[in-house]
Parts: structure tokens; sequence; C-alpha cells
């Protein structure tokens, strides 16, 4: 009798590691959110280059997001750089503003490549439900350099890919 539940456990251990990302890879913590929603992205870096430690970590913001705020992370230096709107953004929630923020940057702190961590943004998402929102990111390594910027073509799944970009899904606002 109990080798049908270690069989049943063992199937159900690898139906789940199905749906989740290449550990390789960097990755969102939450792969979908409600469209027009508030939504905290946790960015999780699970290695460095090759044996060399991360030292950078470069965010580009997709087209929509607004509300934009990096959390600090102790040890790194954020930077933000916003591009200007013309017309301005009227996203509903924060009222109208003349800039978005087009990239969140950490750096000067050392992840080594035998560690993992996180790197956190919280924003306003677009009210474009079936939408997938790519986040393309940089990491910098003491020696070397992923760009996780590929964004997969119509019909492609992210795993053909070598360096995928990590990938929101919005849901139907509730």
């Amino acid at each position: 009798m109990l080798r049908p539940i270690v069989i049943l456990l063992a199937l159900t251990s690898l139906l789940s590691a199905a749906g989740r990302p290449a550990f390789a890879h960097v990755f969102l913590e939450q792969e979908q959110a409600p469209a027009n929603s508030d939504y905290k992205a946790v960015f999780h870096v699970p290695h460095g280059c090759d044996g060399s430690p991360t030292i950078r970590i470069q965010v580009r913001m997709p087209p929509g997001t607004s509300s934009v705020k990096p959390e600090p992370k102790p040890g790194w230096q954020l930077e933000v750089v916003n591009a200007k709107l013309v017309p301005p953004l009227d996203d509903g929630h924060a009222g109208k503003s003349g800039e978005v923020v087009e990239e969140v940057s950490w750096s000067g702190g050392s992840l080594l490549d035998t560690r993992s961590d996180e790197f956190v943004i919280v924003m306003r998402l677009p009210d474009r439900p079936g939408a997938t929102l790519y986040f393309p990111v940089v990491q910098q390594c003491a020696q070397g350099v992923h760009r996780w910027i590929e964004i997969p073509e119509a019909g492609k799944p992210a795993d053909d890919y070598r360096e995928p970009a990590p990938a929101l899904r919005l849901a139907p606002a509730r």
C-alpha cells in the first residue's frame, strides 16, 4: 500500500515542477496577476555567472506599467531612469504624470554564484487582460553577463530560448 503513495507523491512533484520556470533563469515569483491592479514584482536571481558573483541587476519596465516604486536593498545602490511622456499618462490611480519609470537597477552589491536573492519592484499594471508583459533583465557579474531579454515569438514557448525575459500574464481584473 505504501508504494502507490510514493508513486503519487513523485508524480505530483514532477507535475508541479513542470509549471515552474527553470531554476537557471531570473524569474518572477508570481507569473500572473490581475490587470489594472497593484503588483509586487519579486525577481528571483538564482545564481551568478559561471562562478562569478552578480554585481548589478538592471530591469527594463514594460510599457503601460505605472506608479513604479523599487524597494531599496541593503548593500546595493538603487538607480531609477525615467522617460518623458507626451502627453502625460493618467493611470486613474496616481493622477497625471509627465514621466514614467523606464528602468530600475541595483548595483554595488555582491551576490555569490552559490547564493540566490530577490529584487523587488512595486507597480500598477496596465488594464490589458490576456496580455503578457515582459521584463528584460540584465544580470552583470564580476566576470560575465546574462541578458535575460529574449521575448518569445508568437506560438513559441519561453523554454525554447536560452535567456528568456521574465514574463507576467495579466488576468481579468477582479
